[in-house]
């Protein structure tokens, strides 16, 4: 069986790794460089695991331009928590990285996830498998013929491996419908507030018996609970859009050739940091 390849959202590891460990970590310099030793470690654990091909490591912007065009209030919170001690750690991860003999994939316009979800797809495309390891349970519409969302929680130990069939078990309806159930029962991380009162079990419902999103408004004057049909109705336009938000982008990006870790040059990169 031919090595998958491993696609890495970027700033949902270092975030990651920087609330779970101590500024104390710090460099040569004195400043901190626990987020770039965390993930560096989240990411190497599954390098050990699953031996991929190659490994990309995925960065954007926070929020692209068109999904704030859509719903100002995305990702607003966001960018006012950008740690300081972070963002130098940021600016370093692009050579940090390459020195692991691992592909670092940018977007001035998308955002990570527009990259990874666009990577796992060239994958699968070309009959390969891919691996996206990720924070942002928005990446589970990926789960499918030849990819695997590595999903890792908060305090967890290692990443959990999900694929159609955990999607369905979870949300109650099959990954491509996940921006769908998004737009419904809402998002706080990414500032979307879904539909008024309506909850998981509640989305995934009408999703199951209405096939989508657009089914379900158009269905929403037939709906006979009054909240809910008013929530529908009233919120028609802001649902659409919180969809679109939701809905990852093709990022153009190709198929990176064949790159195994180097573990020397790692090594090397972990000392100086």
């Amino acid at each position: 069986m031919a090595a998958p390849l491993l696609v890495v959202d970027a700033p949902s590891m270092l975030f990651r790794a920087f609330y779970a460990l101590p500024a104390k970590i710090v460099g040569p310099d004195g400043r901190p460089v626990n987020a770039l030793l965390g993930s560096a470690n989240l990411i190497l654990r599954e390098v050990e695991i699953h031996q991929p091909r190659a490994v990309v490591l995925c960065f954007g912007p926070d929020a692209a331009s068109y999904r704030t065009e859509l719903y100002p209030a995305y990702h607003a919170k966001r960018a006012e928590e950008m740690p300081g001690e972070l963002e130098p750690q940021f600016a370093q991860a692009t050579d940090f990285f390459a020195a692991f003999n691992w592909t670092v994939a940018t977007s001035p316009d998308l955002e990570a996830d527009d990259l990874l979800g666009t990577f796992a797809r060239r994958e699968a495309e070309a009959g390969g498998e891919a691996l996206l390891l990720t924070g942002d349970r928005d990446m589970y519409q990926c789960a499918g013929d030849g990819v695997t969302v590595l999903y890792v929680r908060t305090g967890g130990k290692g990443a959990e491996e999900v694929g159609p069939a955990e999607v369905r078990e979870r949300y109650g309806i099959d990954p491509e419908l996940v921006p769908d159930f998004i737009a419904l029962r809402g998002d706080p991380s990414d500032g979307l507030p879904g539909a008024k009162g309506v909850g998981p079990k509640t989305a995934a419902e009408l999703l199951r018996r209405h096939g989508s999103l657009e089914a379900v408004l158009d269905g929403a004057i037939r709906e006979s609970r009054p909240a809910l049909r008013g929530a529908l109705i009233d919120g028609r336009a802001d649902l659409l859009a919180f969809k679109d938000i939701a809905t990852l982008r093709d990022a153009g990006a190709v198929r990176p050739a064949d790159a195994p870790t180097d573990w020397a040059a790692a090594a090397e990169a972990a000392r100086l940091d």
